[in-house]
């Protein structure tokens, strides 16, 4: 009777020591994931003056007012792996699908009217943009000096590539080995507008881009793409 005791006494101990092993390593697993801090790659300031205007959103977060003006421009690079909101942008009117979409027939070269005459419709279509300035890239890279002949400081950025900077007024900085195609933004911290005028320099793979105050907003720009090709375009 005793020896039929211990033997249920050793088996229960058994068990409860057996539990208390397999929990045990979950603890402190536990602990450190509840103690590892979660980095919000997304924060809010992005969508917060000044940076809701000057700053680029990482890629998968949703986009403020500056990275939708420059999309709207074609001048931000498509993702590699585009994040469930850029995905939907991508629905076409009434919300079908790309699938749908790419079903559709290619839209046709506008040709004019019997006569020559562009008919209203046609009209309406915006030209292709011509260049601003060609360059010959270096192994397809360019360096960029901006000069900035205005008393105000203006605030640039090279999307993807570098942080808001700013440059002072009647200085230069130089930007190299930037890979093509590359995206500059530019913008008056006085809230003026800007005349840019890119010009190729004499050195080899190098554009030369001065800034001048503009007197009404038409003038203004706000951004200069260059293309793989070396053609250079401003919005």
């Amino acid at each position: 009777m005793k020896s039929q005791n211990f033997r249920i006494s050793a088996q229960l101990l058994g068990a409860i020591f057996g539990g208390l092993l397999i929990s045990a390593p979950a603890i402190p697993q536990a602990l450190a994931q509840e103690s590892t801090p979660k980095v919000n790659p997304c924060p809010r300031i992005f969508y917060e003056e000044p940076h809701n205007s000057q700053v680029v959103v990482p890629m998968g977060c949703p986009p403020n007012a500056l990275t939708q003006r420059l999309a709207a421009q074609g001048l931000l690079p498509a993702p590699a792996n585009p994040s469930p909101e850029q995905t939907q942008t991508r629905l076409g009117i009434g919300g079908e699908t790309p699938e749908a979409s790419a079903k559709r027939p290619e839209a046709k070269t506008q040709q004019p009217s019997p006569g020559g005459i562009f008919t209203d419709q046609q009209r309406l279509l915006p030209p292709r943009q011509t260049p601003s300035a060609t360059i010959a890239l270096t192994n397809g890279t360019v360096n960029i000096s901006l000069v900035n002949d205005t008393a105000a400081n203006v605030t640039f950025q090279v999307i993807g590539d570098t942080a808001p900077r700013s440059l002072q007024g009647k200085s230069n900085v130089t930007l190299q080995g930037l890979k093509a195609p590359v995206t500059v933004t530019f913008e008056r911290e006085d809230g003026g507008q800007l005349i840019v005028t890119p010009q190729a320099s004499s050195s080899p793979g190098s554009l030369e881009v001065t800034f001048k105050e503009a007197t009404n907003a038409a003038q203004g720009r706000s951004a200069m793409r260059i293309e793989g090709n070396g053609s250079v375009f401003l919005n």
